[in-house]
């Protein structure tokens, strides 16, 4: 996964973010099966409480494992 750096956020142009992730069921499910899921996780703005950015760590994870990229390969 590619990294992405948070600069400035697009509400109140705070330069400080958090990272947080959800709790309990809120988890990125795969529309195809139930059985493959992901933690979802926020960038917040420190300074107004923006969720900027919502995203899961290993998109992979939500496919088949058939149809997963080998490492290494882009």
């Amino acid at each position: 996964m590619k990294k992405i750096r948070m600069t400035k956020c697009r509400f109140c142009g705070g330069t400080e973010f958090i990272t947080a992730y959800q709790t309990g069921y809120a988890r990125a499910e795969s529309a195809e099966s139930l059985f493959r899921s992901a933690v979802l996780y926020h960038t917040i703005c420190r300074n107004c409480g923006s969720v900027v950015r919502s995203y899961v760590k290993d998109p992979e994870k939500l496919l088949k494992k058939s149809e997963r990229r080998k490492e290494g390969e882009d």
